[in-house]
């Protein structure tokens, strides 16, 4: 539900820039301010930074049993935002609490997952992530006619989803690799060893050497996403497609592949096949829809063929398998941390490039920002397919075994070694 709330604040944004830049007379750069400061980019990033060290000092569960308070508080300022402070306050809160909880959530998954259905439960976040577009984009559609007050709405709907998701999560336990990890920790503590935290995983090798690969892999695929998600209705403005309804529904269809492609490609096939082929084909479908979004023509069945094209990509492209990764090459005192810091630089390069997206593609087109686009899509494949790692269908602490040498933060007694 943290994929889901987090990918809906995103789109729920997204269709209404418009309608909040015209209620308050924002300029282009105004409303990349607040497309940067969103649950798309610096928000989240701030919340990463927070919720990741904290997820692994204090448990999995501190995080996800307060992360959504402060989320309803963000979503609630934007539902009756009446000035623009109102707007970006909300907007920051929102960013903030997202921030937080994803990472946490994506390591809680994967913590609980069989050592043989590891991807399979890790794509339901990904399913999740690809539902909320898909629903929040029908939902927008649908309320075309009401204007702002529709937005507003289409908020309101995540704000109870929120709160039934938080009353819901009260009961969740803790993850069990973490208590047996923070057990271990405790004897330490006490007979004078360091505590772990953010300055080790920093400094050990194995370390630095996965959020280096996992940093290729997400957050240059995850900058043209950023992109995509929050200004993709804009792009089609500019391609020739006005209508919002139209815009609306590409992106329906787009996001309705994606979560065919999660369910179909990678939660049944993650776990079976090389994951370096499966990552590999669904990077060269979104480097190949750009290729002619920007370099044919846009007519309205080129423009169904990339939405189509990018959705399956996405489905079994870098989010599904940068959330796979980055829970498998971190040891436990590590894992939380490392999802916070590669989330956290991840959303700072969607920012970055979001304060200035609205005014490129408004001054320069569609091939100028495209051509961007496709340097990072290009890296990111090269990276991922040179590196993936060879982990499917090993246990967390096989995988910790191989890459730091000894299990870290083994309970006594285990015999896993």
């Amino acid at each position: 539900m943290s994929n889901y709330i987090e990918a809906g604040s995103i789109i729920a944004l997204a269709t209404s820039l418009s309608l909040w830049q015209e209620y308050f007379g924002l300029t282009d750069l105004a409303v990349g301010l607040v497309a940067a400061l969103s649950a798309n980019a610096f928000g989240a990033a701030i919340g990463a930074m927070i919720g990741g060290p904290l997820g692994d000092r204090y448990g999995r569960k501190f995080i996800y049993t307060y992360d959504l308070v402060l989320y309803m508080v963000g979503t609630a300022l934007v539902i009756f935002a009446a000035a623009h402070w109102m707007l970006l306050l909300g907007v920051v809160l929102t960013g903030i609490a997202v921030g937080a909880g994803v990472p946490v959530a994506w390591t809680y998954i994967a913590e609980e997952a069989p050592a043989g259905r590891r991807a399979s439960h890790v794509g339901t976040a990904q399913l999740a992530w690809s539902l909320g577009p898909a629903l929040v984009f029908a939902l927008a559609t649908a309320l075309v006619p009401l204007g702002l007050l529709g937005s507003r709405l289409v908020f309101a709907h995540l704000f109870v989803i929120a709160f039934i998701t938080w009353w819901v999560r009260r009961g969740l336990a803790e993850s069990e690799i973490w208590k047996n990890a923070k057990a271990k920790q405790e004897a330490q503590r006490q007979t004078g060893l360091r505590r772990r935290g953010l300055k080790e995983l920093l400094s050990h090798p194995a370390n630095v050497r996965a959020l280096l690969f996992l940093f290729g892999v997400y957050a240059l695929w995850n900058t043209v996403a950023g992109q995509m998600g929050i200004f993709m209705p804009r792009v089609y403005a500019t391609a020739g497609v006005e209508s919002a309804v139209e815009q609306n529904l590409l992106q329906v269809l787009l996001w309705t592949l994606t979560v065919a492609a999660t369910y179909l490609g990678f939660m049944r096939y993650g776990d079976r096949i090389d994951r370096r082929a499966l990552y590999a084909v669904g990077a060269a479908l979104g480097i190949v829809a750009w290729v002619l979004l920007v370099f044919v023509d846009a007519t309205t069945p080129l423009l169904i063929l990339f939405a189509s094209l990018w959705g399956i990509s996405a489905g079994i492209g870098a989010q599904a398998f940068y959330a796979l990764w980055t829970a498998e090459l971190f040891a436990t005192p590590y894992r939380a941390s490392a999802q916070g810091v590669l989330f956290f630089a991840a959303r700072i390069a969607v920012g970055l490039l979001s304060y200035w997206f609205p005014t490129l593609l408004a001054t320069h087109g569609v091939p100028f920002v495209g051509t961007i686009m496709l340097a990072m899509l290009g890296v990111a494949l090269l990276v991922g397919t040179i590196w993936a790692p060879n982990t499917r269908g090993k246990t967390l602490q096989e995988i910790e075994l191989e890459r730091y040498g000894k299990v870290i933060d083994e309970p006594a007694g285990s015999g896993t070694r």
